[in-house]
């Protein structure tokens, strides 16, 4: 890499080499835009990311190129970025994104996508129990965010009978997220409870599919329970996707699920989003202290 294409910049207090900022990662937005982009929605970005181990899917030549996950922080990564080690039968060295500095090293490494578990590390390292409820409505041709959009209402409703508070954000391809803040009374009862609430939708609506198998999807929206798997992971809320244009994952108000008619109503652009937090704040910052016990808990 030439020295022209490396330059410095401090964030935060941090000091960080950068290189390639004109590199279009999307036609028309640079390396330069994603940084600006992850600086500019810090708060709201690291409140959702902060303290779990971080999957970075990152695009080095753009979208038009070949994409890889990356789970082990870089080698070459900073001295004050912080890591932690998650263990299973492989142990990974996860980066865990706490200060904006952060975001910008990420950035920096063409990470698009932002992925987080439903848990956090205590200050000691060690896992907490999860502290989210996640379903991932993801739509089969030629069922779009719409029908998304209906399930989820009735997601809310089911979920609301049973003590718990959903909160909702496009997941930035075709789908929704319905997170819910959640005390966990035993280990495994978050991802139970998710598996028995998809079953239950999909036992009364015949367009809604909790089944794994992808060739029953065409047609109906998969209510994706296994991301509760505390192996799992989740494009955080702001994340940009790696699709053909920009696409943030994006906080709603139930308000707009509900008026929304066309799916282009629910597709943002980075620039809308930042317009979005200017105006109404971070969406789900209502999901601090909302945290209920699960049925049965």
């Amino acid at each position: 890499m030439a020295e022209r294409d490396v330059s410095t910049v401090r964030v935060a207090g941090r000091e960080l080499r950068v290189s390639n900022l004109d590199k279009e990662l999307y036609p028309g937005f640079t390396k330069a835009h994603l940084i600006q982009h992850y600086v500019g929605l810090a708060e709201p970005v690291l409140a959702h990311v902060a303290g779990r181990p971080v999957t970075l899917r990152r695009w080095p030549n753009g979208v038009q190129g070949k994409s890889f996950v990356q789970k082990h922080a870089a080698r070459d990564a900073p001295g004050w970025l912080r890591t932690e080690v998650v263990t299973g039968s492989e142990d990974v060295v996860h980066a865990v994104l706490d200060e904006p500095a952060a975001l910008v090293w990420a950035a920096n490494l063409a990470a698009l996508e932002l992925h987080v578990p439903q848990w956090r590390f205590d200050p000691g390292g060690d896992a907490r129990p999860p502290d989210l409820l996640v379903l991932d409505l993801d739509p089969g041709d030629p069922a779009d965010v719409l029908d998304c959009a209906r399930v989820a209402l009735r997601l809310r409703a089911e979920l609301a009978a049973d003590g718990l508070t959903a909160f909702v954000k496009t997941s930035g391809g075709k789908g929704l997220h319905v997170l819910v803040p959640v005390v966990e009374p035993a280990p495994g009862a978050t991802s139970a409870c998710a598996k028995g609430l998809a079953r239950r939708l999909a036992d009364d609506d015949d367009r809604v599919l909790w089944k794994m198998t992808r060739a029953l999807r065409p047609g109906k929206v998969f209510l994706d329970w296994s991301q509760n798997n505390p192996a799992k992971t989740t494009v955080a809320a702001y994340s940009l996707r790696g699709r053909d244009t920009p696409t943030v994952s994006t906080p709603l108000r139930w308000s707009e699920v509900e008026a929304a008619t066309d799916a282009r109503e629910l597709v943002f652009t980075p620039a809308a989003v930042a317009a979005r937090v200017a105006e109404h704040g971070d969406l789900l910052a209502g999901m601090s202290g909302r945290a209920a016990a699960l049925p049965g808990g």
